[in-house]
C-alpha cells in the first residue's frame, strides 16, 4: 500500500458466525461447511460482515472471519503461508505490495479456470488494469475488490478568482494555473503533493505514465532514465519546488500533503480518489465547500493515471476447501456486492458497476466523472511490480527528492536506473 490503513485499528477481531451450528469439521477437509476467511480492517470488510448472513443462508456455509490490521495481517501471512498452513481458505491481500511475492512462492491458488469458466461471475466484466495486477505469469491468482485512481483535487474558489473557468486539462495548464493562483493569493501554494522518497512514488507514477514512461520497459529492463522519465521527474519536482509550499519538506506522505490542502494552503493537489472525504468533510477540511475534482491532466502521452487494485481476494493454495473458497469470492466480488460496496464509497473493479449511475450516486458528481476517466485510461500499477517493493520504491524515488531540492534530476535518474537494474538482476536470480 502507499499508506498505512486509515480504517479501524490493528486489533485482531475474530468473527465466528453461527459456528455452534456448523457441524462442518475443522475447515481443513475438502467440502467442509466452515470457511476460514482472513480480511483486513477496512470499510469493505465491515460491509461484507454485515451481509454475511445472506451468504451463509444461500450457500449453507458458515464463515469464520479473522479481521486484522495491515501489520498484523502481513505478520500472519508471513508465518502461516510460509509454513504451508491450511487454516486460511480465503485471503485478502495487496496485489501491488505482496502479490508478486505470494504468487512466486505459490501461496496463491490458480483461479484461472474457475474465473474464466464461470459465466455467472462474468470475469470479463473486471477492468483490464486491475486484473493485470492480480495476474501472474498469465494465471489469475486474485480477484480485485477495491480500486484506487489518481485524480486532481483543486480549489474552485481560487480558480474562479484568478479567472479560470475550468480546471486544467493538461500538465502544461496545471503549471500555468498553479503559478497564476499562487501569484494572486500570497501564502497559498500553487500545488502540493507527496514528497517523501518512497511515499511519492505511487502518485508520481501517473506523471511518469502521462509523459510516456514507466518503471520497467517491455523487456523487463529498468527504464527510469529514459527521456520521458527524466521529463516526468523534472516536471514533478519542479512543480513542487517552484509552486509548492514554502520551506517544503521532502518527507511528506498523503497525510501531510492532505493537511496542507485541507487547511487552505494549496490550490491543486494530486492524490488517490479514495481519500476524498478528508477534503469534503467539514469536520476535517476548512475548504470542504470549495473543493473540486478533475481527471488527471494529460501529458505528452495523454492522461494516464493509475487504476489499481489496492486489495484483492485470493485462495490459499494450501487450503483443502478451495471449492467453497471460490463460492465466497463469487459472492463477495459479484455484481450485487460490488454495487453495494461502491454505493457505500468503496470503488470496485467491475466495468458494469461503474457504468451504473446508482453506483456513484453518493459521490461528488465531478469526482465520479474524474474517476470514470481514470478507469478508462488507467495503468494497472503505481509502483514497480517486484517482490521487494519497499526497496524498489527507495531507489526509483530518489530522483523525485533530488528534483524537488534542485539537484540534477537527470543525473539522479541515471544513477537510479543503474541501481534499479542491479536490483532487478539480483531479484531475478
Amino acid at each position: 500500500m502507499r499508506r498505512r490503513s486509515i480504517f479501524g485499528t490493528s486489533l485482531a477481531v475474530v468473527v465466528a458466525m453461527g459456528l455452534s451450528a456448523c457441524g462442518g469439521g475443522d475447515g481443513g477437509d475438502s467440502g467442509s461447511t466452515t470457511l476460514r476467511v482472513t480480511l483486513v480492517n477496512h470499510v469493505w470488510t465491515e460491509n461484507i460482515k454485515a451481509a454475511l448472513p445472506e451468504f451463509e443462508k444461500q450457500s449453507g456455509l458458515k464463515v469464520e472471519v479473522t479481521q486484522l490490521g495491515e501489520d498484523q495481517l502481513s505478520d500472519q501471512y508471513n508465518v502461516k503461508l510460509n509454513a504451508g498452513s491450511s487454516d486460511i481458505d480465503v485471503m485478502m491481500y495487496r496485489p501491488l505490495q505482496e502479490g508478486k511475492l505470494f504468487a512466486k512462492n505459490k501461496y496463491l491458488a490458480d483461479l484461472t479456470d474457475r474465473a474464466k469458466s464461470d459465466s455467472a461471475f462474468e470475469f470479463g466484466d473486471f477492468q483490464a488494469a486491475p486484473v493485470q495486477a492480480t495476474t501472474y505469469e498469465d494465471k489469475v491468482v486474485g480477484i480485485p475488490i477495491i480500486t484506487e485512481q489518481e485524480v486532481l483535487y483543486y480549489r474552485k474558489d481560487l480558480l474562479e478568482k484568478s479567472g479560470f473557468s475550468a480546471p486544467p486539462k493538461t500538465l502544461d495548464e496545471l503549471k500555468a494555473q498553479a503559478a497564476k493562483v499562487e501569484a494572486d493569493n500570497p501564502g497559498v501554494a500553487g500545488f502540493v503533493a507527496r514528497t517523501g522518497k518512497a511515499a511519492a512514488v505511487t502518485q508520481f507514477s501517473s506523471f511518469l505514465y502521462s509523459f510516456g514512461g514507466d518503471f520497467v520497459d517491455a523487456n523487463g529492463k529498468a527504464s527510469v532514465n529514459t527521456e520521458q522519465a527524466k521529463q516526468a521527474y523534472a516536471y514533478y519536482g519542479g512543480l513542487l519546488r517552484d509552486h509548492g509550499p514554502e520551506n517544503i519538506s521532502t518527507d511528506m506522505s498523503w497525510s501531510e500533503a492532505m493537511a496542507i490542502f485541507t487547511q487552505g494552503k494549496a490550490a491543486f493537489y494530486t492524490e488517490a480518489n479514495s481519500l476524498y472525504k478528508n477534503a469534503t468533510d467539514p469536520a476535517k477540511s476548512k475548504v470542504a465547500d470549495t473543493v473540486g475534482f478533475a481527471a488527471f491532466p494529460a501529458g505528452p502521452a495523454g492522461s494516464k493515471p493509475y487504476n489499481i487494485p489496492s486489495w484483492a481476494l485470493g485462495v490459499n493454495d494450501a487450503s483443502e476447501n478451495k471449492d467453497n473458497a471460490w463460492k465466497f469470492i463469487q459472492w463477495a466480488a459479484g455484481k450485487e456486492q460490488s454495487l453495494a460496496q461502491q454505493k457505500a464509497g468503496v470503488p470496485g473493479a467491475r466495468a458494469s458497476v461503474w457504468a451504473n449511475p446508482e453506483a456513484t450516486s453518493t459521490y461528488p458528481k465531478d469526482l465520479a466523472e474524474a474517476t470514470t476517466v481514470s478507469t478508462a485510461n488507467g495503468v494497472g500499477h503505481d509502483r514497480p511490480l517486484v517482490v521487494k517493493v519497499a526497496e524498489a520504491r527507495e531507489i526509483v524515488g530518489q530522483p523525485i527528492v533530488d528534483a524537488i531540492t534542485g539537484k540534477d534530476s537527470a543525473a539522479s535518474a541515471d544513477a537510479a536506473n543503474e541501481a534499479f537494474q542491479k536490483f532487478l538482476d539480483d531479484e531475478s536470480k
